[in-house]
């Protein structure tokens, strides 16, 4: 099995690889971790994780530049159904539009778009540990996280989903927050599993045995 790890300019990627190949020894999942900025690498990998870090605008320009990898993101995602992980960014950029520096559209596989913060007195960006509400118990992705449980953030825009079902888990500031939606075999966190602890590791590695 191997898990790519998208390189398109944008993320964390040594801590998400290194989160990965831990969470992959301690289930004993075979396989390799891969970081690659090649479309047939990621077009040939079992399971597909786009981190992100920055702006909706930046990180969408910086992922279409990438020679082939739209084209191969939906041929195995949205037509091979491979299991997807979108990280922060990574999973905002899953909406249909994002509004931060501009209007933009996404990858348009979960209906939605992304708009700023707006949580009050609280300060931009939402910054920290908060507890999740866990929304859809049942998801294997979501196996052995429960509501309470604690998960870091760092993001100044929101998703919000226009389909209730497509939200997975929620977090408060100042509002009721998406903290992980997908459908079928997309999944996103707004939260950073790999900054996430014993958390993020769980669900990193409920990911790698994931099959929907």
């Amino acid at each position: 099995m191997t898990t790519a790890i998208i390189d398109y300019g944008s993320g964390n990627l040594r801590s998400v690889a290194k989160a990965f190949e831990r969470a992959t020894s301690d289930v004993g999942v075979g396989g390799d971790v891969v970081v690659t900025d090649k479309a047939e690498q990621v077009a040939a990998a079992d399971r597909i994780v786009l981190p992100g870090v920055g702006a909706f605008a930046d990180c969408r320009a910086g992922l279409f530049a990438v020679p082939g990898m739209t084209d191969a993101l939906e041929a195995a995602v949205i037509k091979n159904g491979r299991p997807f992980l979108g990280i922060c960014v990574g999973m905002q950029l899953l909406a249909k539009v994002g509004f931060e520096h501009g209007e933009h559209t996404g990858l348009g596989w979960v209906d939605g778009e992304v708009v700023e913060l707006t949580p009050g007195d609280l300060k931009v960006p939402h910054m920290g540990w908060n507890n999740l509400t866990i929304r859809a118990p049942d998801h294997p992705v979501l196996a052995g996280i429960n509501t309470g449980d604690h998960a870091y953030f760092v993001h100044s825009f929101e998703l919000r989903c226009a389909n209730d079902r497509d939200v997975l888990a929620t977090t408060e500031y100042g509002d009721t927050l998406v903290a992980a939606a997908g459908h079928d075999n997309v999944f996103g966190t707004q939260f950073h599993p790999e900054k996430s602890q014993a958390i993020g590791l769980r669900l990193i590695a409920n990911f790698l045995q994931w099959k929907p």
